[in-house]
């Protein structure tokens, strides 16, 4: 890729950030309540006594949801780990937003067919915080901007302490980070930021909009030779959500980060809601953990 594209790519997403569907802006800024929803969650999903506020992103304790596998209290076994972010979506129609990811029905099928098990830790947002949580630079608009904080957080906070309560594999091979919209965007600079801790990624709908500083950091920090990296856009999503992720897997084509390690897709009549993503989330895994 020339510099020529490289500009207009980087021009590109300046442009259509500031055009963006207002509906993906409302999701990221809507703060979850309760709905008085029944709870939809298993019995190996439960939610940490202690909770984390993180020093310097703010004053939000964080609440740590925890899926353990089925064979957890029977075994000995150490684990694979999953950490994924909007806590409150992902196991539990009474706290989500609009609709459950259902990860805990989907990795109990997982395992009860295949026998693949995984741990996997659900980070809860900071509800109208989210937005300075989740991205590593600043908009103009939008604010944000504390993504490192809490990335930084996760490696040196809460990963030490999940690996050293439980039954972990706690190598970056064996770890992956993976979220949506923001979520995707945190977890796509996590992973490149941390290849030492994160060698998965699963980077959903992610909101590379948000920032042309995202170019620089992919080019700065893309030639990772053992992680892998799952992409996902829906085709029913904003259109800068679908060119913006094939710009950037082509762009991290082009600095070597190697191609079998590198899925990306473009999924028919996929929308920018907790839906697609439940329904794509075994798909990511099975990639990610080669399944």
């Amino acid at each position: 890729m020339n510099r020529i594209t490289i500009l207009a790519i980087t021009f590109l997403l300046v442009f259509n950030s500031c055009k963006i569907n207002k509906t993906i802006i409302k999701k990221e800024i809507t703060v979850t309540k309760n709905t008085g929803k029944t709870s939809t969650k298993s019995a190996n999903v439960s939610i940490l006594q202690k909770t984390f506020v993180i020093d310097g992103l703010n004053d939000i304790a964080h609440k740590i949801w925890l899926y353990l596998p089925p064979d957890y209290t029977t075994s000995t076994e150490k684990y694979d780990v999953i950490y994924m972010h909007d806590g409150q979506n992902l196991f539990d129609n009474a706290t989500s937003f609009v609709g459950e990811w259902r990860i805990d029905e989907t990795l109990n099928e997982l395992y009860k067919n295949t026998g693949k098990s995984f741990i996997v830790v659900g980070i809860e947002n900071g509800g109208e915080k989210r937005i300075e949580e989740y991205t590593p630079w600043k908009n103009e608009k939008y604010g944000g901007g504390k993504g490192t904080i809490y990335i930084n957080f996760l490696v040196n906070e809460l990963k030490p302490f999940i690996d050293k309560k439980y039954r972990t594999k706690p190598a970056a091979e064996n770890t992956a980070i993976i979220g949506s919209s923001l979520g995707g965007l945190i977890s796509f600079y996590g992973g490149l930021k941390h290849p030492e801790v994160f060698g998965k990624i699963g980077a959903l709908s992610p909101s590379f909009w948000f920032s042309n500083k995202v170019v620089k950091f992919a080019e700065e920090n893309g030639n990772q030779k053992n992680t892998r990296l799952y992409l996902l856009a829906g085709d029913k999503e904003e259109a800068i959500m679908v060119t913006d992720t094939e710009n950037m897997a082509e762009r991290l084509l082009d600095i070597e980060f190697p191609s079998e390690n590198i899925k990306t897709k473009i999924a028919p009549e996929g929308k920018h809601t907790e839906s697609f993503w439940k329904e794509e989330f075994l798909e990511v895994i099975t990639f990610l953990y080669n399944l």
